[in-house]
């Protein structure tokens, strides 16, 4: 079942396309020809942050580079965030500066 995945930007930008149900935020964005930051591709840094404002995701694997308290703001990494349901979710790169220090040091 695909789910409807709404990205927001600081300023006007908004960008909505469709995820499969077994594709991450980030495939399907990519597959829609929008382009999002990422290094690891396996939640180990933080360069696909983003804050889930609606909705439901789940994470493939343990996100390394998340703490309990990012997962309890709502912040996802885009690279193993699967859609569970409809999500509206904020991006940009404020975000990243928003989860403070590495947990990596």
């Amino acid at each position: 079942m695909a789910h409807e995945i709404t990205l927001e930007w600081p300023g006007d930008r908004v960008e909505t396309f469709s995820a499969e149900s077994n594709e991450t935020v980030l495939e399907a964005a990519a597959r829609a020809g929008i382009r999002l930051p990422y290094d690891c591709r396996s939640g180990t840094c933080a360069e696909c942050v983003g804050q889930v404002l609606d909705g439901a995701i789940e994470h493939r694997r343990m996100p390394r580079a998340l703490e309990s308290d990012d997962l309890a703001g709502g912040y996802a990494l885009l690279c193993i965030a699967v859609p569970r349901e409809d999500c509206r979710i904020r991006t940009g790169s404020r975000i990243q500066a928003e989860l403070g220090s590495s947990p990596w040091g």
